[in-house]
């Protein structure tokens, strides 16, 4: 999520992955995928900054993720295979 500005101050958070087009007319108006439109504060190129940082901060934290669950030797790991459905029915 990412914080956006209201016209009237207010805060909120936003999906970005929601987001379908950022106008300016001449504020810019956020077009979200089911057609919600929000007015706010920030310009166009804020916005896209703001998701930007928001997109490279998911793929540095899933990177920092696999380098810490990354094993010491693929050798010494055998394969698990877990079952998708419990078997207690």
């Amino acid at each position: 999520m990412i914080l956006v500005t209201r016209l009237n101050g207010a805060v909120f958070a936003l999906n970005p992955d929601l987001v379908e087009r950022a106008d300016c007319t001449p504020d810019t108006v956020i077009t979200l995928v089911d057609g919600t439109k929000y007015v706010i504060a920030e310009s166009v190129p804020e916005f896209i900054d703001s998701v930007r940082h928001y997109r490279a901060s998911l793929i540095a934290q899933a990177s920092r993720i696999e380098d810490a669950e990354a094993p010491a030797s693929d050798e010494s790991q055998d394969a698990v295979v877990l079952p998708l459905h419990r078997k207690d029915r």
